[in-house]
C-alpha cells in the first residue's frame, strides 16, 4: 500500500485502500450471511496485516534462481507471535498465519462483564518465548478498549516488549483507553467509527463480531 492508502495519527493507522473500504462496507451490512462475514473478516485481516507488518526488520540475502544468483530480502530479527483475543479474534487468525506461517500462536480469553463493561480473564495460553517475539494482538472490535488494554498487560507481564494491535473497527473511546496505559502500542484499523452507545457497542459498527462470525446470539 502507498501512503495514500493509509491515514496515520500518532500510533493509529487507518487503512483507506479502496479494497479495504469496499469489504468493510459489505461486512457492516446486516444482510451479509455468516459464511460471507467470515470470508470478509479473513480478507480484511490479510490487507490490514500487510500494513501492520510493514516495519518488521529484514535483511539482504543471496538467492539462486533457476537461471542465476541474485539478491533478495528476508525478514530478520525477532520472530512473530499472533495472539487472538477470544473469541472473535480467532476469526482473524488464519489470515495472519497465511502470511506469517512460522508465527507461534497464543490465546487470550476475555469476556466483557455487560454491567461493568470491564474484562474478565478466563483463559491464557502463550508461547514460552513470547518475550523474544513481535506480538500481534487480534480483536475485530476495539470498543471500550478495556479488554485490549488487559490483553496488552497480559503479554507484557510475561516479557513481551513489541506489541501491536490489528482491529477491524475502533471507537475513539477504545483508542484513548488503550493509549492511556500503552501509548507505545501501534493500532491498525479499517475505520474509526463515531462513538460507543450506552452499552459499549460501536456506532455505526457492525453488531457483535463474535455472533456474526459464529452464527450465535
Amino acid at each position: 500500500m502507498t501512503t495514500a492508502d493509509t491515514s496515520t495519527t500518532s500510533q493509529v493507522t487507518v487503512v483507506t485502500h479502496p479494497l479495504v473500504q469496499h469489504k468493510l462496507g459489505l461486512l457492516r451490512d446486516v444482510t451479509t450471511t455468516t459464511q460471507m462475514f467470515r470470508q470478509l473478516v479473513n480478507e480484511l485481516t490479510l490487507l490490514l496485516t500487510y500494513e501492520a507488518t510493514k516495519d518488521l526488520a529484514d535483511e539482504e540475502i543471496e538467492i539462486e534462481t533457476p537461471l542465476e544468483w541474485t539478491r533478495g530480502r528476508r525478514i530478520s530479527g525477532k520472530k512473530v507471535a499472533v495472539c487472538p483475543i477470544l473469541r472473535a479474534g480467532v476469526g482473524m487468525l488464519d489470515a495472519v498465519l497465511s502470511l506469517v506461517p512460522g508465527a507461534r500462536v497464543g490465546f487470550i480469553g476475555l469476556f466483557r462483564d455487560e454491567e461493568t463493561l470491564q474484562p474478565v480473564e478466563y483463559y491464557v495460553k502463550l508461547p514460552g518465548d513470547i518475550a523474544d517475539r513481535d506480538v500481534i494482538l487480534l480483536d475485530p472490535m476495539l470498543a471500550t478498549g478495556n479488554s485490549t488494554a488487559a490483553a496488552i498487560e497480559t503479554v507484557q507481564r510475561v516479557g513481551a516488549t513489541s506489541v501491536r494491535l490489528i482491529a477491524l473497527i475502533a471507537a475513539p473511546e477504545g483508542i484513548a483507553r488503550v493509549h492511556r496505559d500503552h501509548p507505545e502500542v501501534p493500532i491498525v484499523v479499517a475505520a474509526i467509527d463515531r462513538e460507543l452507545n450506552d452499552i459499549g457497542y460501536i456506532l455505526p459498527g457492525l453488531g457483535d463480531a463474535g455472533d456474526r462470525l459464529y452464527g450465535t446470539k
